[in-house]
């Protein structure tokens, strides 16, 4: 049996608005960043539901808002919450594995959040989140980096009972995910069921 892996945080954090004050400035990756420096974090203090997530995307480079696209509707819809409840940062904390947009790789398709941003960042930020009571690792960058050791991102999901009830491992939300859906049934019949009721649970 795998160890569930919440996030871990520092013994004395920052204060929660210097820290993304700080991340908010970054230029550490700005030669690697086509389209320049916008980093997307949204989180507060009190926020009880983290979700550590895989880059920002055109829109929302575009817009400034993290998940507002298509993915971020599919997102919310697994959640059972409406926008407003998802982009309050007093109940849910949105800090993704690359704050800003990495571009297109060449051959189509977002390309990786880029490695500096985790490593930077993370602890820091997590440090100063001590309501946090429900952690979702969405997509293959975040799994792999807190859930190590499992072949795939599939198989990390369905492990998902090993993880709960603090952490739940989500596939990334984007239109590519309606056929893994269909296929791997199990995931709207037993793990969907189970992530509307925590995440109720946890917003209170």
């Amino acid at each position: 049996m795998r160890r569930s892996s919440a996030v871990s945080a520092p013994a004395s954090p920052e204060p929660l608005e210097d820290v993304l004050a700080e991340a908010r400035a970054c230029t550490a990756c700005v030669p690697h960043l086509p389209f320049g420096p916008l980093p997307l974090v949204r989180a507060g203090a009190a926020a009880p539901l983290l979700i550590v997530s895989q880059a920002p995307g055109t829109k929302a480079h575009e817009t400034d808002l993290s998940f507002n696209d298509p993915s971020g509707d599919r997102l919310r819809d697994w959640l059972a919450m409406d926008r407003d409840t998802f982009y309050d940062p007093d109940r849910v904390a949105i800090v993704p594995m690359g704050f800003c947009y990495p571009g297109r790789l060449p051959k189509g398709g977002d390309a990786p959040p880029r490695p500096e941003c985790a490593p930077l960042w993370h602890d820091r930020v997590f440090a100063a989140l001590p309501a946090v009571r429900l952690t979702l690792y969405v997509g293959s960058y975040a799994i792999r980096h807190y859930l190590p050791g499992y072949p795939t991102m599939t198989a990390a999901v369905a492990d998902w009972r090993t993880h709960a009830p603090a952490v739940l491992p989500l596939p990334h939300p984007s239109w590519r995910t309606t056929a893994w859906e269909r296929k791997h049934a199990w995931f709207g019949a037993e793990l969907l069921p189970v992530l509307r009721a925590r995440v109720a649970e946890v917003l209170g």
